[in-house]
């Protein structure tokens, strides 16, 4: 394992703001944090690159403790939000920067300065001012510079963050891209979802200071470990019930749960996928109350009369106008019942 922090914890004036996290990162694996403002994923990246002391448990790379080795020594880059680009220097000079932090000659420096500012997309870039830069150039650069070294590990710290959402979503498949070519190793945290489940192998969710959960995009996704994941990715359709057999009873009436779900009082997500239009008399009567466009589909968000709202999906020439009658019935392929919260 590249990367293992065991029982990694940080405190602020007593508070646990990095709780006892453990956290394995394989050679070539894309790992991305992700979590609301507080949940301690910079934290996290701080402490792996020796810019934040840990109160206790560990850091390994390569399987040595890195307690007492600073930041320098650890062989990991790491990029800013802002980029911090040193306005001094050309764009040559600041790719070069950790080059000759490590003793590269002048021609080893040019040479790989050259052959990063083709890899990133700004070829014959190097005598450029910084200042003269776009914020996609500046993001560009930052991230020549974090390569420069050849780190094990590259560590991003909300990497596409200042950017507008169209030159966010295409640097993001550049960066996969990028990294699957290189096979870099790399942690990034975000509070982007879109970011990280493009972006990652795997996806790690925090909540005040712990991990809430990990796996693969598609299985946290398709599979929430509990309500607070389930309203952080956006899903607003969760519910207390009781599931007996193949169905929960709800304040929605009576919805179907999969085959083999877990009995009892639970919490349940219905994803607006598996929210079904049908006739006013049929199913669950509910009054349209708003619409939403989505680009690829409408949120339409219905009132039932005693009961909370509720979203469903639909296509674009398909959706009901706002004061319409619509009855709803609900897909068990698109019903998850979660699990516990872990309280921190």
């Amino acid at each position: 394992m590249l990367l293992s922090l065991q029982d990694a914890t940080v405190r602020f004036g007593g508070r646990a703001v990095l709780d006892a996290v453990g956290l394995d990162v394989a050679e070539h694996e894309v790992v991305c944090v992700l979590g609301p403002s507080g949940s301690g994923k910079s934290t996290l990246l701080r402490a792996v690159a020796g810019l934040q002391s840990l109160s206790g448990g560990r850091v390994l790379l390569d399987g040595r403790d890195q307690t007492g080795v600073p930041a320098h020594r650890r062989e990991v880059g790491l990029m800013f939000q802002d980029h911090q680009l040193f306005p001094q220097r050309d764009v040559g000079g600041n790719v070069a920067f950790g080059l000759r932090m490590h003793g590269a000659s002048k021609t080893q420096q040019g040479e790989r300065v050259g052959e990063l500012l083709e890899l990133v997309g700004l070829p014959g870039a190097a005598r450029r001012a910084v200042a003269s830069l776009s914020g996609g150039e500046q993001q560009r650069v930052a991230l020549a510079r974090a390569l420069a070294p050849s780190p094990r590990l590259l560590m991003l710290d909300e990497p596409l963050g200042q950017l507008d959402r169209s030159l966010r979503e295409r640097l993001v498949v550049e960066l996969r891209e990028l990294f699957g070519q290189l096979g870099t190793t790399v942690l990034a945290v975000t509070h982007d979802q879109g970011e990280a489940f493009a972006l990652a192998d795997r996806v790690v969710v925090m909540r005040d200071g712990r991990i809430a959960q990990s796996g693969t995009p598609l299985d946290v996704w398709q599979r929430p470990a509990d309500e607070f994941v389930a309203r952080f990715l956006g899903f607003d359709n969760v519910v207390e019930g009781t599931v007996t057999a193949e169905a929960a009873d709800t304040p929605w009436g009576k919805v179907p749960v999969p085959e083999g779900a877990p009995q009892g009082p639970r919490t349940l997500l219905v994803r607006p996928a598996g929210v079904r239009l049908v006739p006013a008399d049929e199913g669950l009567r509910c009054t349209v109350a708003a619409r939403t466009f989505r680009g690829t589909h409408v949120a339409v968000h219905l009132q039932p009369e005693d009961a909370p709202r509720l979203e469903a999906a639909c296509a674009l020439r398909e959706a009901p106008g706002v004061g319409d009658a619509v009855g709803v019935e609900f897909d068990a392929a698109e019903i998850v019942v979660l699990g516990p919260e872990a309280r921190p």
